[in-house]
C-alpha cells in the first residue's frame, strides 16, 4: 500500500513537472514579447506636447533671475541642461545662472545664500539635492521672496516636499520599467543583471522598483544578481572596483545597468580590466553625449536619452508658470528616446547636447510662449 502511494506520488510529481515547464517557457516567450513590444514606443522620433496653454512669458520673466543648483557641477547631464536654460533664458528676459559645486551640502548652502543677497526670483534644486538637506535656507529664502523650486527630481509617486513651491517631476518608474525590458529583449529572456545605484537620490528608490517589477512581471528567467550603492560623491573611487568585483563574483552577469548615465564613466574601465567587455552588456539612463560616443564605440550598448535641451525649455517653462502664477505641469513632460548601435550616428560626432531628437520642441515652445506673435 505504501509502496503504490509513492509511485502514485511520483507520477503525479511527474506530471506536474512537465505541465509546469511549458507553461514557464510560455511566460518567458510572453514576458519577452511584451518587453520588446513597450520599448517599440521609445524608438520612435519624440514629439513636442504642449504641457499647458499658451501664455504670455516675457510679462512676467522679463528681468527676473533663476539660480540652478546642481547635486554637483562635476556631473555632465546636469551641467548640461545649466547651460542650456542660461542660452534659452535670454528668449524670454530671464537671466539664468549656475551656482558651481563639487557635492557638498556645504556649497549648496552657500549657493541659496547668494540667492538671497543676490535677490533671485528662482532657485532651481535640479536633479539630486533633498531639499531637507538645506531647509532652514530655503526657509530663509522664502522669507526673502525668493521661490525654491525642485526639477528632474522627484518621481511623479513620490510627494513634493513642503519646503518647496513646486516640482517638476519625471517618471523614474518608467524609465527603470524601461532598463528592465531592454535587459529582458537583448538577453534572450535570460538576464542577470547588476544594478549600480545611487539610494541617497530620492528618485533612485521609484526608479529601481521599476526594474524590480519588470523583471518579476515579464522575465521568469531573469534575475537582478546584485544591487550596488555609491553615494554620489564616491562615484570616481568606489564604481569601478565594485563591478569589478561584482562580475568577478558572479560569472553568470550579462548585463549592468548603471542607472545614471554618468556612473558608464567608472562601469566601463571595470569590463575592459575583466575581460567583460562585449560580454557584458551596459544599459544606462540620461542621453549625456560621451556616453553616446560610449556607444559608438562599442562600450555602451543603450541609453534612454532625453533632449537635455529640451529638459532646459521645460524647466523654464514650468518654473515660469509658477512664477506667474499659472498651473505646472504635473511632470516635466520631456519623451525618452532609445538610443543605441541603429540610431546613435544621428546624435552627431561627437555626440551633442539635442541631436537625435528633433528640434519640435523649439518651434513648439516658442509659440507656445507666444514670442512670435
Amino acid at each position: 500500500m505504501f509502496r503504490t502511494g509513492l509511485l502514485t506520488l511520483v507520477l503525479a510529481g511527474g506530471l506536474l513537472a512537465g505541465a509546469g515547464a511549458p507553461a514557464r517557457a510560455d511566460a518567458a516567450a510572453d514576458g519577452l514579447a511584451a518587453a520588446k513590444a513597450k520599448l517599440d514606443a521609445y524608438r520612435a522620433k519624440p514629439v513636442f506636447n504642449a504641457p499647458g496653454p499658451a501664455f504670455d512669458i516675457k510679462s512676467c520673466s522679463a528681468g527676473k533671475k533663476q539660480l540652478s543648483i546642481p547635486n554637483s557641477s562635476q556631473n555632465p547631464f546636469l551641467k548640461g541642461i545649466i547651460d542650456r536654460e542660461i542660452k534659452v533664458g535670454p528668449m524670454i528676459g530671464l537671466k539664468v545662472e549656475e551656482w558651481q559645486n563639487q557635492g557638498q551640502p556645504s556649497q549648496w548652502v552657500q549657493g541659496v545664500e547668494y540667492a538671497i543677497r543676490g535677490k533671485f526670483s528662482v532657485i532651481d534644486l535640479i536633479s539630486g539635492i533633498d531639499p531637507k538637506t538645506i531647509a532652514p535656507q530655503i526657509a530663509e529664502a522664502k522669507k526673502a521672496g525668493v521661490r525654491t523650486m525642485t526639477s528632474h527630481f522627484y518621481d511623479p509617486s513620490q510627494p513634493r516636499s513642503a519646503l518647496t513651491t513646486s516640482d517638476l517631476p519625471v517618471s523614474f518608474n518608467t524609465i527603470g520599467k524601461i532598463l528592465a525590458d531592454w535587459s529582458i529583449v537583448n538577453t534572450g529572456g535570460k538576464a542577470h543583471i547588476v544594478v549600480v545605484k545611487t539610494d541617497e537620490v530620492p528618485p533612485t528608490g521609484p526608479l529601481v522598483d521599476g526594474i524590480r517589477s519588470e523583471i518579476a512581471a515579464n522575465c521568469p528567467n531573469c534575475k537582478i544578481v546584485q544591487e550596488i550603492n555609491v553615494g554620489i560623491v564616491e562615484w570616481a573611487t568606489k564604481i569601478q572596483a565594485s563591478v569589478q568585483s561584482a562580475v568577478q563574483a558572479h560569472p553568470d552577469v550579462n548585463v549592468v545597468l548603471p542607472i545614471y548615465d554618468s556612473m558608464a564613466q567608472f562601469v566601463v574601465p571595470a569590463l575592459t580590466l575583466t575581460g567583460k567587455t562585449g560580454k557584458v552588456k551596459v544599459a544606462t539612463f540620461n542621453g549625456t553625449p560621451f556616453v553616446l560616443d560610449f556607444i559608438r564605440d562599442g562600450k555602451v550598448d543603450m541609453d534612454i536619452g532625453e533632449s537635455l535641451d529640451w529638459i532646459a525649455y521645460a524647466t523654464i517653462d514650468g518654473h515660469m508658470r509658477d512664477l506667474c502664477g499659472l498651473k505646472q505641469p504635473a511632470e516635466i513632460n520631456v519623451p525618452f528616446y532609445i538610443f543605441d548601435k541603429s540610431n546613435v550616428a544621428d546624435a552627431g560626432t561627437p555626440a551633442g547636447y539635442d541631436k537625435g531628437y528633433g528640434d519640435a520642441y523649439v518651434t513648439g515652445f516658442r509659440k507656445l510662449w507666444m514670442l512670435d506673435k
